[in-house]
C-alpha cells in the first residue's frame, strides 16, 4: 500500500529551502499560476512550497516565472534552473476527467498531475484531501509510468480519476497568496495581495 508522506513535526521550516526551488507553471481551467516546487533530500519527499498561516498553509503563487525567481532570490536561494519553467497542462487532464469514455487519457499530463497533486498535498499539509492510495493505485501508476494507461482495468481507471478529481479540487480551492512580497512574509505579517 502506498501512502503520501506528509511533513512531520519540525520538517517544514518557514524560511529554509530543503533544496533549490524550481518554478513550475500549472495551467488549469479555473486557476493558473507559477508555484515553487522543491525536490526532497534523502528521505524528505518532494513538495510544493507553502507558507504557514494561522491553522493552515497558504500557497505563494506568481503570475510570471520572473516574479517567482525574484521571490526565491530574496528568500536567499535562486531557482535551481533559472531560465527553465516546468509546465503542467492541467486543462488537458480536466478535459479527460469530463469525458473519460470519449477521450484517451493524456498519459504524460496525467502522470505529471498525479505527481504534482501529491507534492501539493504534502506542501499544504493536506494529504487527507487526496484518496488513500492502495494497491489498485500502485498498479495503475506502474502502467501509467510505462505509458500503458490504455491497459488500465475499469477499477484502475476509476481510482485514477478519483485521485485526479480530488487533486484538481485541492488545487482550485487551496488558499493562496498572489505575488507575495518577501518582506511581508519575513515579518510574519499577512500578505496584502488577493487570494484565489
Amino acid at each position: 500500500m502506498t501512502e503520501i508522506e506528509g511533513d512531520g513535526p519540525g520538517t517544514f521550516e518557514q524560511d529554509r529551502w530543503a533544496g533549490r526551488p524550481y518554478a513550475y507553471r500549472v495551467r488549469g481551467r479555473e486557476r493558473g499560476a507559477v508555484v515553487l516546487w522543491i525536490g526532497g533530500r534523502g528521505d524528505t519527499p518532494d513538495r510544493v512550497f507553502a507558507l504557514p498561516a494561522a491553522g493552515h498553509r497558504r500557497l505563494p503563487v506568481f503570475v510570471t516565472a520572473r516574479r517567482a525567481r525574484t521571490y526565491a532570490e530574496r528568500r536567499g536561494s535562486g531557482l535551481a534552473a533559472a531560465h527553465e519553467v516546468g509546465l503542467l497542462d492541467l486543462a488537458r487532464v480536466q478535459r479527460w476527467l469530463d469525458d473519460p469514455a470519449g477521450r484517451a487519457a493524456p498519459s504524460g499530463a496525467v502522470l505529471e498531475a498525479w505527481n504534482f497533486f501529491e507534492d501539493l498535498a504534502r506542501g499544504l499539509g493536506s494529504v487527507d484531501r487526496l484518496p488513500r492510495q492502495e494497491a489498485i493505485h500502485d498498479g495503475a501508476y506502474e502502467k501509467l509510468f510505462a505509458g500503458e494507461c490504455s491497459t488500465w482495468t475499469s477499477d484502475e481507471a476509476g481510482a485514477v480519476r478519483g485521485l485526479l478529481a480530488a487533486g484538481v479540487d485541492l488545487w482550485n480551492s487551496c488558499p493562496v497568496i498572489v505575488n507575495p512580497r518577501t518582506r511581508a512574509v519575513e515579518r510574519g505579517a499577512p500578505a496584502t495581495h488577493g487570494a484565489g
